[in-house]
């Protein structure tokens, strides 16, 4: 009688944004048995997540189902997709718990599930300042924002506070918002209202730092500030957010006693990211440390301490680059971070596999890209032999539109934005401007 074959290594991912992605497609390679689990059916863009908030995408441009992604890998035998909610990480039965009371047993286990919103503490003022992290998030500030507009036309009595836009955060996400919102307002809906010049809308883009895009070198910040200034965006900054609700919001300005008011009646949340809760389930099942925003510290090689078989990447990983020489300096919540750890979590998990050494995760930082509106962005480029190009404006909006367009998923999202965005250019207009009611649920029968 013929001996049974020995079973192939079982790995389970968890997350399918960039890093569990990448940690898939690599691992898809090598004699593996892979089970890949997301709570949603599709990968997202994100970076456009905030074209698709403003109207200026549909959402299948920017997302693709997960197993049309992987069909040819599903293909192989290799690996399963589940779509199904993580809850919980038995490190000690080598288990991840899923919602619905199921386990899935794990040789292997790659956590890649991404960050949240943070609200610092006060959780309230989510239900009036929705944040933007999700396919569901960017309808909703769609919703939002539209509906503004057909408020300021319905109730003249109320036509300043619908026509003041609240951002609140200054990185990439609050600067894309915010120079977006403002071409809405004064390009796309100038002519079709009766009753209302969207023209004067105010859109207010509120900072506590000293200066926007604070990871950014302070040249290219101040530069990306009198670009949105340029564009109508009333930019303040040293000024902290104490108080969210339905009218509007409230601040501390630095050097002045008296709050800032602003009666704004829709607010977008973009100044806070806080880990996965499933970092705080490695921790309760592992004893790991987390950071002060709840992700998980990781070892050079990105495994858990006493816990070579779990990886954690991306944004729930407090991971730092390890280079040849210098410091370790920690790795940027960004793609190119999320995917290159994704890679080397594959890598590592095959060399452990072969009994090797794994090797400490090395970031290449390729630099940074922040876009304002139209014609208007800021750019920090690594070039090999030539160094650090730091350049803004026009050239740098062409080069964000091009880079974004090629790290997209799939021939026809390229194409389908490259359209959209070429009749934007032209006509100012933005064709995704659906808004879609929940249904209401019936509380009788029909007759």
């Amino acid at each position: 009688m013929a001996a049974p074959l020995p079973q192939r290594p079982r790995v389970v991912i968890v997350g399918c944004g960039f890093g569990g992605l990448e940690a898939t497609r690599a691992l898809a390679r090598t004699d593996v048995d892979i089970t890949l689990i997301d709570r949603t059916n599709h990968h997202l863009f994100q970076p456009l997540l905030y074209q698709v908030a403003t109207a200026g995408l549909a959402a299948p441009a920017i997302s693709a189902p997960i197993r049309h992604i992987l069909r040819r890998q599903m293909q192989r035998g290799q690996l399963t997709v589940l779509l199904g909610d993580v809850t919980g990480i038995d490190a000690q039965r080598r288990e991840v718990q899923l919602d619905d009371g199921a386990c899935i047993r794990y040789d292997h286990l790659i956590v890649a599930a991404g960050a949240t919103h943070s609200y610092f503490g006060r959780d309230e003022w989510a239900r009036h300042a929705p944040g933007l992290k999700t396919l569901a998030d960017a309808f909703e500030l769609r919703n939002r924002v539209l509906k503004a507009f057909e408020r300021a036309e319905r109730y003249p009595e109320q036509r300043e506070h619908w026509l003041t836009f609240a951002v609140i955060g200054a990185g990439p996400t609050g600067v894309e918002m915010a120079g977006t919102m403002a071409e809405i307002a004064h390009h796309t809906l100038h002519d079709e209202f009766r009753h209302i010049d969207s023209r004067q809308a105010r859109v207010v883009l509120i900072e506590g730092a000293d200066r926007v895009l604070g990871a950014f070198p302070p040249d290219l910040s101040r530069r990306a500030q009198e670009q949105l200034e340029k564009l109508g965006v009333e930019v303040r900054t040293g000024c902290r957010v104490t108080h969210i609700d339905a009218q509007g919001v409230t601040a501390q300005m630095q050097g002045q006693d008296a709050p800032y008011v602003l009666p704004a009646r829709t607010v977008v949340w973009a100044a806070g990211v806080a880990a996965s809760p499933l970092g705080q389930a490695l921790q309760a099942s592992t004893g790991v440390a987390l950071d002060r925003a709840g992700r998980v510290v990781v070892e050079p090689d990105l495994s858990l301490a006493g816990h070579p078989e779990i990886q954690v990447i991306g944004d729930l990983a407090a991971a730092k680059s390890h280079p040849k020489r210098g410091e370790p300096t920690p790795v940027p919540g960004v793609s190119p971070g999320a995917k290159q750890m994704g890679r080397h979590a594959a890598a590592n998990l095959v060399r452990r596999l072969r009994g090797e050494a794994t090797r400490p995760f090395r970031y290449i930082d390729y630099g940074s890209l922040a876009t304002i509106g139209r014609k208007a962005a800021v750019a920090q480029v690594d070039v090999p032999l030539i160094g650090n190009l730091r350049f803004s404006g026009y050239f740098a909006w062409v080069f964000w539109l091009f880079v974004h367009i090629y790290f997209l998923i799939g021939f026809r999202n390229r194409l389908m934005v490259l359209m959209d965005w070429g009749w934007a250019y032209w006509t100012f207009q933005r064709h995704a401007r659906v808004v879609v009611e929940p249904p209401r649920h019936r509380t009788e029968e029909a007759p």
